[in-house]
Order: C-alpha cells, then structure tokens, then sequence
C-alpha cells in the first residue's frame, strides 16, 4: 500500500516537472527550471524506491506514465488554454486502459 501512495506522489513530481518545463519558457525562468529539476529529480528517486519495494516495473511504469499523461493533458486543457478533441481522449482512453489490463495481468 505504501508503495501505491508513493507512486501518487512521484506522479504528481512527475506532472509538476513537465507543467514546469512548459512555464520555463525553453528554461529562461528560474523558479519554473528548478521545478522541472525538482519535479523529475523526486519523480525518478521514488520510482527506484518503489521498484526496490518489488512492484513489476511494467506495471508501475504503466500506470506513472499513463496517469502523468492523463493529468498533463487535463491540466493544458484548464490551465494553460490547450485544446483536446475527440481523437486525443480516445487515445487518453485507450492509454487508461491498458495500465489497467497490465494491471489485472498482474494480479494473476
């Protein structure tokens, strides 16, 4: 369990990197580039923690990539004025769905 909730929060280090990387302005803005320094440099500690707790990587990997994906892509679209169509959720959908099937792979 604690590994899940370390999960959460290394997706949300991941998501705060890559939202930083855009604010960065191609790293011309300090605080933005020592986010997106910070963002990943949390984001990929805890994923070995993690990893080193015995979680398949498939199955973690899967399931940081897709969520970092899903919240990058929600937050562009509220925050950052970016547009979504039908096509890109179907992909998000599709992107969800597989980290679940991995994930009831790996119940098994």
């Amino acid at each position: 369990m604690i590994a899940y909730l370390l999960l959460a929060v290394a997706i949300a280090a991941e998501v705060t990197g890559t939202v930083s990387l855009k604010l960065s302005d191609g790293f011309s803005k300090l605080v933005p580039s020592l986010l997106v320094v910070a963002g990943y440099g949390v984001a990929f500690a805890l994923m070995a923690l993690i990893l080193k707790m015995g979680l398949p990587v498939g199955v973690v990997y899967a399931i940081w990539a897709a969520a970092g994906v899903a919240l990058v892509a929600l937050i562009g679209v509220v925050f950052l004025g970016e547009h979504l169509n039908l096509t890109m959720v179907g992909g998000l959908v599709l992107v969800i769905g597989g980290v679940v099937l991995l994930e009831l792979g790996a119940a098994k």
